[in-house]
């Protein structure tokens, strides 16, 4: 295959370059598989291979891709041939070194919309798989429209464009780069209190963190939510690393003079405060943009419990260059760019309704109000967004003001169980999925048939 020589002399110089790239392979499932295949032969690398069925070598499923966030591969292939977790797949792509590819498999172009997927029983209440067509359509959108994507389609003609040269990008030594070492500076010297370091994925936070351990004169305890996780920490805080699991470090007496929470905002908000309240210095990191589903209400909600909270922001990548194609298109796919609350909304306050049909027609004014609700909420996730676009029962409020969103209400249908039902769940011996406010009512208000009646939550 020509094709396969041209990939790999731009594969080499995305090395260069220190980029890595998006590749949708979108066909029948033999032509993606035998094609994501012979790009694996031609091109040396890890080639973790993400997909509910073990297909492949070096397979991980799409739930168990957690288990390897902290560490680094070269190329995978993200199948999304009959489900898109779209937070899996945001996940691998924080995974990703420079000069990787990740290799999307896609059902036919013109039959996905209309094809059922089966992670939105992940999402939308309902028994059996259904179409997701706004959130395929928006994918598609943001696709197209990406010049650095590349879209490789059966049956349709293929060349792999020229893309012009960028300046070459050299890897990190190792020892703190400039951002870094000014945060380190302020963190050796701080007294005693809470300091947050947030930043998108693959700008150095854990190496920071580490970096820190290594150059205090006292001792540290390293807590996150997956000692797995900890890996890029480990390397860099070296032989004073120590770590010990959430839940065991609230139940010991251990004492230390740094606390260091890597991703603290993946650790229920009681528990990191109890923890955090230990301890003379602490050092949250944690991602406010992307899959871990966090949003700025970390920073708004639990950090706001701390008047004199020191906060900091790592803005330059480290494990890849400035302007990455791949960052740049997931982060537009699954909406990472969220309200930034630094603009007052001005003039009279409208308020209007709007239904998910308005993603397809005027695509604009549900995303603003996603990116207001991911903005304010303490955890948020790709999956709230393929839950906007395409579940069942939602309906939505906005209060816009000039140009800007002001507020946004999110409602879903609830109630209308059957008389059989309800009476169950009055009982205690069904739960149903959704419908939390119809069961609380009827398990908690003595009422058998609260859950036939109608409402939205």
């Amino acid at each position: 295959m020509a094709e396969l020589t041209a990939f790999h002399t731009l594969t080499a110089q995305m090395k260069r370059e220190g980029i890595r790239r998006l590749l949708v392979l979108s066909g029948e499932e033999g032509w993606c598989f035998d094609h994501a295949l012979k790009l694996r032969d031609a091109l040396p690398g890890d080639w973790l291979w993400i997909s509910p069925q073990p297909d492949a070598e070096n397979h991980c499923s799409p739930s168990a891709l957690q288990t390897l966030l902290g560490r680094e591969f070269r190329h995978a292939v993200f199948d999304a041939r009959h489900g898109f977790d779209a937070a899996a797949f945001a996940a691998l792509s924080g995974t990703l070194k420079a000069g990787s590819w990740l290799v999307l498999l896609l059902p036919v172009w013109e039959e996905w919309e209309n094809q059922p997927d089966t992670d939105s029983l992940r999402w939308s209440d309902c028994p059996d798989p259904i179409a997701t067509p706004h959130f395929v359509q928006h994918f598609k959108r943001v696709l197209t429209a990406d010049n650095d994507a590349i879209l490789w389609r059966q049956n349709q003609p293929f060349s792999l464009a020229h893309f012009t040269p960028r300046t070459d990008w050299h890897t990190a030594t190792g020892a703190p780069q400039p951002e870094q070492q000014q945060l380190l500076q302020q963190l050796l010297t701080m007294p005693s209190g809470v300091a947050a370091v947030t930043a998108a994925r693959g700008r150095g936070k854990s190496a920071l963190a580490g970096q820190l351990i290594s150059r205090i004169a006292g001792s540290a305890i390293v807590t996150a939510p997956a000692k797995a996780a900890t890996d890029v920490l480990a390397q860099f805080a070296g032989e004073k690393f120590r770590f010990i699991a959430p839940d065991a470090l609230l139940a010991s007496d251990e004492q230390a003079d740094w606390l260091v929470v890597d991703e603290a905002a993946a650790i229920p908000a009681p528990l990191l405060h109890q923890l955090v309240s230990r301890f003379p210095r602490t050092l949250l990191t944690t991602t406010v943009q992307g899959y871990e589903g966090t949003g700025r209400g970390f920073l708004l909600k639990f950090c706001a419990r701390f008047p004199h909270l020191h906060r900091f922001e790592l803005q330059q990548p480290i494990r890849w260059a400035q302007g990455c194609p791949l960052e740049k298109m997931v982060s537009e796919a699954l909406v990472f760019d969220d309200e930034n609350f630094t603009h007052t909304p001005q003039g009279n306050i409208v308020i209007s309704a709007f239904e998910q049909t308005l993603w397809r027609s005027d695509p604009e004014t549900p995303l603003k109000v996603y990116q207001l609700l991911s903005g304010a909420h303490y955890r948020t996730s790709p999956l709230d967004l393929r839950r906007m676009m395409d579940a069942p029962g939602q309906h939505f409020l906005q209060a816009a003001g000039e140009n800007e969103i002001a507020g946004a209400l999110w409602l879903v249908d609830e109630g209308g169980l059957s008389q059989q039902l309800s009476q169950a769940v009055w009982a205690g011996f069904r739960r149903p999925r959704g419908n939390l406010v119809a069961q609380s009512l009827a398990a908690h208000g003595s009422n058998p048939l609260a859950a036939t009646l109608r409402g939205r939550r």
